[in-house]
């Protein structure tokens, strides 16, 4: 595959990592790693049918980390030349040389590495003139206020497009990269009424073009989203089902991944310490890890240390099976790594096997969630609150808005609350579900 649009060829990018490597190894470092990249990219944002701002992105960078026995340094530079690359090392060795030792430090296992590198389709360069992306940007925010009337203003529509390309190395011999790309279109707009304003958006990402929602449709969608909202109302305090919309549920699924990741298990700052083989979630429910996924968004051959990545199940009938490991936190637990130095790799909440309409049925009187507001979440303790909007439900279908209200209850119990998972699954970053129905959580109001 071409890399012609870089600065830089990969072959080139891995010759300077060989270089730095070579320093870190001359200068007196017993074990070194060492990732070179270069990326850039362009943005169109227009507002009221007219452009705002053109942005052009460039830039390039060099990360080499030396260990000196188990004692660890870390130095970087935007300066490919020899010289620039001496002083580096040369600086992480001298920062190494002031740490204490670490009997956890050091590169992963060398058993785990990569060592057949699979091609997942991660580059597709979106070649389209400036001319082009306004022109797209213009038509988004166009379909926006062609949904109502009462849109009135807006926050604009963005086309954007990045491109990257990185090559890591460590002196046990693994030396590899690739190309990546991402491209995203939003907007934003603003819906009045006599009783006030509401916001909403809506925006596509992937990483091939030909894989994004239409300009039009994400500009039409955030029309809709910012309308349906207009006079809300408040809700009085009660104990409902709840149903997170399909945009917002993959949140959950970052919280359980950051209560089970390396750095918060053995830290002791988790509330599922210990969780491994327990009954976490609701039966019903199954995670998975698929890091080979052609154009995933969260798709990688190998993690941040070189190490292999796999697909597995992370839950399984509601089980852990699984935490998230890269190799210093995963010898902190005395445990293996599970290639995840850097996050997950397409973490996918399988579907239970009902559509969105179907969800509401299901709840028949609830709360409908479309947008969180604030962080009240306690990674140790679990307690979850956060204010939202969203929709009031009745017989299984949205009877009107409601705003200024708050939910709140625990992820354990929430987890273990889970009634059902959609299949309405909206991608927009690595860890992807439907619509989850959580059967009892509290709503404050009035």
């Amino acid at each position: 595959m071409s890399d012609s649009s870089f600065s830089y060829s990969i072959e080139t990018l891995k010759q300077i990592t060989r270089d730095i490597l070579d320093q870190a190894v001359r200068q007196g470092a017993t074990a070194c790693e060492a990732e070179v990249s270069e990326g850039f990219g362009q943005g169109v944002t227009v507002r009221r049918g007219e452009v705002e701002t053109i942005e052009y992105n460039r830039d390039k960078g060099l990360g080499v980390t030396v260990y000196i026995g188990q004692q660890r340094g870390h130095a970087s530079t935007s300066d490919f030349g020899p010289e620039a690359i001496r002083a580096t090392v040369k600086a992480a060795l001298s920062i190494a040389g002031y740490t204490a030792g670490d009997e956890c430090a050091g590169l992963a296992d060398e058993a785990l590495l990569a060592r057949d590198i699979p091609e997942l389709d991660l580059y597709h360069p979106w070649n389209q003139s400036i001319e082009q992306a306004v022109d797209q940007a213009k038509a988004c925010e166009a379909a926006a206020f062609e949904v109502d009337p009462r849109i009135t203003n807006s926050e604009g529509a963005t086309v954007n497009t990045q491109e990257s390309l990185f090559v890591y190395g460590n002196s046990l011999g693994f030396l590899a990269g690739y190309p990546a790309s991402r491209h995203s279109i939003s907007c934003a707009v603003i819906a009045e009424s006599a009783q006030g304003m509401q916001r909403d958006y809506w925006y596509t990402v992937a990483r091939d073009a030909a894989g994004l929602e239409s300009a039009r449709s994400v500009g039409g969608l955030a029309g809709q989203r910012a309308v349906r909202r207009l006079d809300a109302r408040r809700l009085k305090t009660m104990q409902v089902p709840v149903l997170f919309e399909a945009s917002l549920a993959s949140g959950l699924l970052a919280h359980f991944v950051s209560a089970v990741s390396g750095s918060s298990l053995y830290r002791k700052s988790s509330f599922l310490l210990d969780s491994l083989g327990t009954q976490v979630f609701a039966p019903l429910v199954e995670i998975k890890e698929l890091p080979h996924i052609p154009k995933g968004l969260g798709s990688a051959p190998f993690d941040n240390e070189g190490v292999a990545t796999h697909a597995r199940d992370v839950v399984s009938g509601g089980v852990v099976q699984g935490y998230f490991l890269g190799s210093y936190s995963a010898r902190k637990l005395s445990m293996v790594s599970t290639g995840n130095a850097g996050g997950n790799h397409n973490l996918i909440m399988q579907s239970t096997g009902r559509g969105f309409e179907e969800l509401l049925k299901l709840m028949d009187r609830g709360l409908l969630v479309t947008e969180l507001l604030g962080h009240g979440v306690n990674p140790v303790t679990g307690d979850y609150s956060r204010g939202v909007a969203g929709f009031w439900v009745e017989h299984g279908e949205i009877q009107y808005p409601v705003e200024e209200i708050t939910i709140a209850g625990n992820l354990r119990e929430m987890f273990q609350g889970i009634a059902a998972v959609g299949n309405d699954v909206v991608i927009h970053n690595s860890k992807q579900c439907g619509s989850i129905l959580i059967e009892r959580m509290t709503v404050a109001g009035e």
